[in-house]
């Protein structure tokens, strides 16, 4: 089973953490790193906040957005129900590189899962947007910070060069992203199914299953 990174490490500077969540509390677009690459963070219930993700990133309409919690009390918040499957690989991977596709809760925003009964979760492993989600109590964004069709960055220096002018913070703070993107499951059916690997081989999720 892939470890978990700690789930405590030193707190980000708070007073970069307080710019970050009234930024968010109002609409705000930052960008932030994650355990697995640079994200776009957002508060994931604002039509206003999502929209801007979309423009900022040039993402096509019929693309979803992922969501990021705080920890897995937050996933009632996104997710009209919560399969065993899930609740046992949540158990087992998050903090982690594991995205789980689950039915979207009646709340949340059609454009953030661009129409689709669908919602795509995690909690990562990285303090700072878990932190963020728990200021705002509730989940943000979690798309990659990089223009549709364009390479994930994989420095601060090529996430400036992409979308530096088009956010209203980018906040460096906390471990680098290893680079790798999570591996997403797909649990609405009886079957897990797997949609993207990722960090996380999609045979060791079939073994934890078992």
């Amino acid at each position: 089973m892939t470890a978990a990174q700690p789930e405590n490490p030193p707190a980000p500077p708070e007073q970069d953490i307080q710019l970050a969540a009234r930024l968010l509390r109002t609409g705000g677009v930052i960008a932030i790193p994650t355990d697995t690459l640079y994200g776009l963070a957002a508060d994931a219930f604002s039509p206003g906040a999502i929209e801007r993700v979309f423009a900022i990133k040039e993402r096509p309409d019929g693309l979803a957005l992922p969501v990021l919690l705080a920890d897995s009390g937050q996933l009632s918040a996104v997710a009209r129900e919560t399969p065993d499957a899930a609740r046992i690989l949540a158990e087992s991977y998050w903090p982690g590189p594991l995205t789980l596709v689950l039915r979207r809760a009646r709340a949340l925003p059609p454009r953030l899962t661009a129409g689709s009964d669908t919602v795509a979760v995690r909690v990562p492993a990285h303090p700072l947007p878990r932190e963020l989600a728990r200021r705002l109590s509730r989940p943000i964004t979690g798309t990659s910070a990089n223009i549709s069709g364009a390479p994930d960055p994989r420095s601060i220096e090529e996430l400036r060069h992409q979308i530096g002018g088009r956010v209203d913070l980018i906040l460096n703070i906390g471990p680098t992203p290893a680079g790798a993107p999570s591996t997403i499951i797909d649990l609405t059916s009886d079957a897990p199914r797997l949609l993207r690997e990722g960090a996380i081989p999609f045979s060791e999720i079939t073994r934890t299953l078992k």
